[in-house]
């Protein structure tokens, strides 16, 4: 399989296996849509890592299959291409992508749907679409400009440019940069503690943030407020207040 779901205390790590550049082919995409789903679904996935590996995360679609499809196939399959990342940008778990090597347009693309992105010190991310006459098809016009702003975007999408980690880290594309050996590491440690965490609140969190930044400000606090109000109906609130009174903040167990 070109990408696998492995699991483990409570972390999912969806992997890209296709060397050797996790180039994301329409099988890929089909099956990372399939998984991310799976993810969505299983109740012993809490958190999940988006990963390719120690040496490239993905470097982007495949060209030559690509090269084969005229208008009226991509036409067919341009929605399909969109579905399968914005399955991964839905798992309504705490994500983060652990990029090593190349995170280049469909690579940069799948990175943009994690919750928090780890780069290695070496890692190179870009959208290079336009050196093909093309532009982004996989969501890169839409999340790269929501989360660097609309003029860093359109430089990195105009020019085609690769950036290295600290650049990416300037931008905002990155949110943390470490050692290559590390970055796999310190991923599955960040999505393993927000495993132990409250997940009917973790997913209204997620929900809110990301519904607020597709719409108006007065919509975006209508479904906090009732998400707010709705988790003084869980299990998990009753348990966090309670360890709050009785122990001190930071001490209750939501597992």
């Amino acid at each position: 399989m070109t990408v696998n779901l492995e699991v483990a205390e409570g972390v999912g790590t969806l992997r890209l296996d296709r060397p050797p550049m996790n180039a994301l082919d329409v099988a890929t995409q089909d099956r990372l849509k399939e998984l991310a789903e799976e993810a969505t679904r299983r109740d012993d996935v809490r958190a999940v890592v988006l990963y390719g590996g120690e040496k490239v995360f993905a470097a982007g679609a495949d060209i030559k299959e690509m090269q084969a499809m005229d208008h009226t196939a991509m036409v067919l399959r341009a929605r399909a291409l969109q579905d399968s990342f914005t399955a991964v940008a839905r798992i309504p778990k705490p994500v983060v992508a652990a990029v090593t090597g190349y995170a280049l347009g469909g690579g940069c693309e799948l990175a943009l749907c994690a919750d928090h992105r780890i780069a290695a010190e070496d890692a190179k991310l870009g959208q290079p679409e336009i050196l093909l006459g093309l532009i982004p098809g996989a969501g890169g016009t839409q999340r790269l400009a929501r989360l660097i702003g609309p003029s860093r975007a359109k430089d990195l999408i105009f020019t085609g440019r690769m950036v290295k980690a600290d650049e990416a880290l300037a931008l905002g594309l990155v949110d943390r940069v470490v050692p290559a050996g590390e970055v796999y590491a310190q991923a599955h440690a960040w999505a393993a503690k927000l495993a132990q965490g409250p997940a009917l609140a973790l997913r209204a969190a997620k929900e809110a943030v990301d519904t607020g930044l597709e719409t108006d400000i007065e919509t975006g606090l209508a479904v906090e407020r009732t998400w707010f109000a709705g988790l003084f109906a869980t299990e998990d609130r009753e348990r966090g207040m309670r360890s709050f009174v009785a122990e001190g903040p930071g001490k209750a167990k939501f597992l």
